[in-house]
């Protein structure tokens, strides 16, 4: 993903901005250290897509602006107080993942003949895994399914949740978003096929290089509209005063080839309401 400053709103990189990249590549123990040299340099503003750097930015800085890009429940998370009102100096976008998660779970009943036990990927050093899981047991109590729900921190640990999904007889799963999923997105849909697993994620770029379907927000959408906080911020405005934005609309998307992979038949009314299918 390019720096979210757009260009027709008068900001040009190199001319009017400087963007100092730092980049944990999947080790969630290297954000104090990223995050102290952003704080040290005095940069102006700090953009972040990836929830579970939010907590160390919190605790390295109260006056540097924060702009999230995406994040579950930022309020029930103490990040802000509010999303009309945040307060502090945090602003930007909340993802509705953990609102997804119900119809999620919903589209895989669609696909999965006779699903009767989901498996749950998630990192519980993210923020936005326990309020999708929360949202995920109870979209699946209402439907008498069972959730096995499997933690990783690493590679070695996703492959290791697979071992977990087959022995406990999983027949589909729904993977929570986090950083190092979507580092690992080749992986996890190669996983998914060999152990022959339907998957559910919230974007759509783990589709496209192989998982069976996704259902959220478009990660691209988020990342321009963050130009305008980022705007207004280069301008004076406070990022307490800028109120929270949510998803405006959501996608689904269908990869056919996986699809027909694992012998599965996609209702022909779910590729009416598809987005995008991938064959």
């Amino acid at each position: 993903m390019g720096f979210p400053v757009r260009r027709e709103l008068g900001h040009i990189e190199g001319n009017d901005f400087i963007v100092e990249w730092r980049s944990a590549e999947g080790h969630y123990e290297r954000y104090p250290e990223l995050i102290a040299e952003l704080v040290g340099i005095k940069v102006d503003v700090i953009i972040t897509a990836v929830s579970s750097a939010y907590r160390a930015l919190q605790r390295a800085t109260n006056t540097i602006p924060i702009v999230m890009i995406s994040l579950t429940d930022p309020v029930e998370s103490g990040f802000v107080a509010s999303l009309k009102h945040p307060g502090g100096n945090i602003t930007g976008l909340a993802s509705s993942f953990d609102d997804t998660a119900p119809k999620q779970v919903e589209l895989l009943s669609m696909v999965v003949p006779n699903l009767a036990r989901i498996g749950l990927l998630g990192n519980p050093n993210s923020p936005s895994y326990f309020p999708v899981r929360k949202s995920v047991d109870a979209a699946a109590a209402k439907t008498s399914l069972s959730v096995t729900a499997v933690e990783a921190r690493s590679l070695e640990e996703i492959d290791g949740a697979f071992q977990t999904f087959t022995t406990a007889g999983v027949q589909a799963f729904v993977a929570t978003p986090d950083a190092l999923f979507f580092g690992e997105r080749h992986r996890l849909a190669e996983l998914a096929l060999r152990n022959r697993l339907p998957s559910m994620f919230t974007l759509r770029d783990y589709t496209v290089v192989g998982g069976l379907m996704s259902y959220g927000e478009n990660l691209s959408d988020f990342y321009y509209r963050a130009a305008s906080f980022v705007d207004k911020i280069f301008k004076g405005a406070k990022p307490g005063d800028l109120p929270i934005e949510q998803p405006t609309q959501f996608h689904l998307v269908i990869n056919r080839k996986t699809a027909d992979t694992l012998g599965l038949t996609i209702p022909p009314q779910l590729y009416i309401f598809a987005d995008e299918v991938i064959d």
